[in-house]
């Protein structure tokens, strides 16, 4: 009898685990690693190279976060696909979960001062991070000072000036920040109507996907492909849909 109960239970169990693993299985095929975004047709390796590229063997540095690293994506991001198929040398600081604002030695202020400044840089290319708007972290005030020593970098805006300034002090090169794709975040959307304030003062470079029609079109069907979640692009969303528009701004900004 007491066998039969074990039994019993065993069976139970081994259900339930089955029945878990299926369900994780369907929630993997929308989003996340497993999705259907992320499957080897889609991967660095399976990218044709684009041997004509006019920035092929440019250095470009990226400094970021968990999309510039491409944490949805099997750690392939646009950065990757732009050496395998456009030929670049990629520098590629990018820690998940950090922000711009200085907050730690992984944030963007502390980082960028980890790059090899020796670094013959063609351009250097900076992610907005959503994880400011997720955490709270205030905005702040566009300075009157083009001075590095004077900006507030625990605010947004004195770490991007701050970022700016270091960047063209160290590399000399072209400095360019890119937004995300649009997503529920009002505070967000902030953070990139402050960046093209920057802009203007500074006259950086803004890879602008936030407000890009183009990028907003993009049909549902896609989207599921394309994105793991709100924030974070899959294989195919780097290669496909986000891919075209660096390479089309890095063509005309240090293209041959």
């Amino acid at each position: 009898m007491k066998n039969k109960k074990k039994s019993i239970i065993m069976t139970a169990m081994v259900s339930v685990v089955l029945l878990a693993a299926v369900i994780a299985a369907a929630v993997g095929q929308s989003k996340g690693a497993f999705s259907t975004g992320n499957r080897n047709e889609y991967s660095v390796d399976n990218t044709q190279a684009f041997e004509e590229s006019p920035i092929k063997g440019k250095t470009v540095i990226f400094l970021g976060s968990s999309v510039t690293y491409g944490s949805a994506a099997k750690g392939e991001s646009f950065a990757d696909f732009l050496e395998k198929r456009d030929g670049i040398i990629a520098v590629k600081e990018a820690v998940s979960g950090t922000t711009l604002v200085d907050s730690g030695e992984k944030s963007y202020v502390s980082r960028i001062k980890t790059i090899d400044s020796e670094i013959k840089a063609n351009a250097f290319v900076c992610q907005l991070s959503t994880n400011d708007a997720a955490k709270k972290k205030p905005l702040g005030e566009i300075s009157d000072s083009f001075s590095i020593s004077d900006f507030d970098t625990e605010t947004v805006a004195g770490a991007i000036e701050y970022i700016i300034a270091y960047a063209r002090e160290t590399w000399d090169c072209p400095v360019i920040f890119y937004t995300g794709t649009k997503y529920n975040s009002s505070r967000y959307g902030k953070m990139v109507d402050l960046l093209l304030q920057i802009q203007k003062k500074w006259n950086i470079g803004v890879i602008d996907l936030w407000n890009d029609d183009d990028m907003n079109s993009v049909s549902k069907e896609k989207y599921r492909v394309y994105m793991a979640n709100g924030i974070h692009p899959t294989r195919a969303g780097y290669r496909d849909w986000w891919l075209p528009k660096f390479e089309s701004y890095l063509y005309n900004e240090i293209g041959n």
